[in-house]
């Protein structure tokens, strides 16, 4: 089970991000980059937070700890700004916080070429989750200590958003990794998806999806419980698996 904790300080917002998340200090003395579930795009962007980055992490790919991070709604009292006190108060309970890195750099296509092989993975994890938000203009990646390390999956599984469990979804090529910020690097796709794919069972797309708390599938929509919600992921994850040569296929024709 993933580690929760409890946010005792908002340190800084981070205005960057469109749903401001912020740099907030726990009960454990650590720094953590807190996700909020009373944010414009809602509790969906915390599962998505959750599913990709703990896939990506399975995947051997470097994502920062992901904790769950309790939120009492009286730290909105000790912040100036209008703006920050009702997103606070909007987000008592549970949210989502993710390690935060200390002196790291954005990643900058221009001052950086990544491996070949590591940049074939990314893009094939990005068009597997449907990840629209890895671009030149916004790559979500940061160098720490020399490595590539993977951030903010908030707008991965982009098709959960209005989602009626519908699995078919799941045999569609991503076109929108034609923008993906690594995509000229990723000459290896082929290769990786052969490494890959065998990774992503069953067991291991159940376990992570069974641990998105209730609390995050509270929305409306199709579903009539949390559990058929969770297992509606589930069957979307795994037929994307399946049926992967649409979207590895989609790899290669952006790329030609």
């Amino acid at each position: 089970m993933p580690r929760t904790v409890q946010v005792t300080r908002y340190v800084t917002p981070l205005r960057e991000g469109g749903s401001m998340p912020a740099v907030v200090e726990a009960d454990d003395d650590g720094m953590y980059v807190v996700k909020f579930r009373g944010a414009g795009q809602g509790a969906r962007a915390l599962v998505a937070e959750w599913i990709v980055g703990e896939l990506g992490r399975a995947l051997g790919l470097d994502v920062p700890e992901i904790v769950f991070a309790e939120l009492d709604p009286v730290l909105a009292r000790t912040e100036g700004d209008p703006e920050i006190q009702a997103l606070v108060r909007a987000s008592a309970g549970l949210n989502l916080a993710i390690d935060y890195l200390p002196g790291a750099a954005n990643f900058d296509p221009l001052a950086w070429e990544p491996d070949p092989l590591l940049a074939s993975r990314i893009v094939w994890f990005d068009a597997f989750c449907s990840n629209v938000d890895r671009t030149a203009r916004n790559p979500n990646l940061m160098l720490w200590h020399r490595r590539l390390v993977l951030i903010d999956h908030g707008a991965a599984l982009y098709f959960h958003h209005g989602w009626d469990g519908d699995a078919a979804r799941a045999d569609q090529a991503f076109p929108l990794i034609r923008d993906h910020v690594l995509l000229r690097w990723a000459d290896h796709v082929g290769r990786v998806d052969a490494e890959l794919a065998p990774k992503l069972t069953p067991q291991l797309i159940a376990g992570i999806v069974g641990q998105v708390p209730d609390a995050w599938l509270d929305g409306p929509d199709a579903f009539a419980d949390a559990a058929g919600q969770r297992q509606a992921y589930v069957d979307y994850l795994l037929r994307r698996v399946q049926q992967r040569g649409a979207f590895v296929g989609g790899i290669a024709d952006a790329r030609g």
